[in-house]
């Protein structure tokens, strides 16, 4: 890759994945597809896929290097690798070790970057050099691309991060230096190293939201954000890392938790009842914020406002998105 236009940005993104082929062409096309003034290096992390990843993946390698792919920025390295991994955390962390970029990001392989989404990162960093962190919005799909939402992101604040998920993750870049100073990501978390990472980024460096549209994040039955197999893992993930970080167990999220517990172990008949598993997700609340924080927390005040109260009945889908659906594969 050639480097001699020192002012155009190498922006590194690392796309981890496995037996995700039904989305994987509709990813690599939105990197790839890219257009401006930065230098791109792309590694895929496949974990091994039994399924047509890997021959999606060196569809577009032949493609790249015999020309054949129109190249709309100042370059594009493309590189990947196909072996069994320790999950998603520990493909990125192989991948961030091979980015040569000095601007990082990470775009799962459901996911996909909308056009002049690198063009914004790249110009925004140039215009902030004293930014650690940026982060856009981004559009709720579901599995057939239909839009369904809007993540709801906020100006930055370390505080609201503690009860709220503000960063939309594909809709992030950071540079390398705030990514290596704060530790990279924690190899034994699962499913919030993003939020993890955005905690000690945030204590160390100027992070910020632009109001404009960067990425769209996908929502389907086997996303491990909504999936009922790794709900509880996801939700009591976030509960722990918060806990760590700020020494407060939001009751936010507090309840998103025990909702999760409450459905899953209630019996069939009142885990069909919205108000019986909202009764008890309150109740169950109550009893275990008390215990986590050792009594009632201040903060806990500035939470019971009454948009808050509304989300009580809501399903977890419903909040995220704004809108009720019967499944993800069709429209609200």
């Amino acid at each position: 890759m050639n480097h001699q236009a020192q002012h155009c940005p190498v922006i590194s993104i690392i796309t981890p994945s496995c037996n995700q082929g039904v989305f994987l062409d509709g990813t690599i096309k939105s990197v790839i597809s890219q257009e401006g003034d930065f230098f791109i290096d792309y590694i895929i992390v496949d974990g091994g896929s039994s399924d047509n990843s890997v021959d999606i993946i060196k569809r577009y390698d032949a493609s790249l290097q015999n020309g054949e792919w129109p190249v709309k920025c100042r370059g594009i390295r493309y590189r990947w690798v196909s072996e069994r991994d320790r999950g998603q955390t520990d493909a990125l962390i192989k991948g961030f070790r091979m980015a040569q970029g000095e601007v990082f990001a990470w775009l799962n392989s459901d996911d996909t970057y909308l056009p002049g989404a690198l063009q914004t990162a790249a110009g925004f960093f140039r215009d902030q050099p004293d930014t650690g962190l940026m982060y856009g919005d981004a559009h709720y799909i579901d599995a057939e691309g239909a839009i369904i939402g809007s993540y709801r992101t906020e100006k930055f604040d370390l505080d609201k991060l503690a009860s709220a998920n503000i960063i939309c993750q594909p809709a992030a870049f950071f540079r390398r230096a705030a990514f290596e100073e704060a530790g990279g990501l924690d190899e034994t978390l699962d499913f919030v190293m993003d939020y993890d990472l955005w905690i000690r980024i945030g204590r160390g460096f100027t992070c910020r939201h632009i109001p404009c549209l960067l990425a769209t994040y996908r929502l389907h039955e086997a996303s491990k954000t909504i999936n009922s197999d790794t709900l509880i893992r996801n939700s009591e993930e976030s509960l722990a890392v918060t806990l760590r970080h700020f020494g407060w167990a939001p009751l936010t999220r507090v309840y998103t938790s025990c909702i999760i517990l409450c459905k899953s172990r209630l019996p069939v008949l009142f885990g069909r009842s919205r108000l019986a598993v909202s009764v008890a997700a309150i109740t169950c609340s109550l009893f275990r914020s008390l215990y986590l924080n050792r009594g009632f927390h201040r903060n806990d005040l500035k939470l019971l406002t009454g948009n808050n109260f509304r989300k009580l009945c809501r399903s977890r889908l419903e909040i995220m998105t704004g809108h009720t659906f019967d499944n993800l594969s069709g429209k609200p």
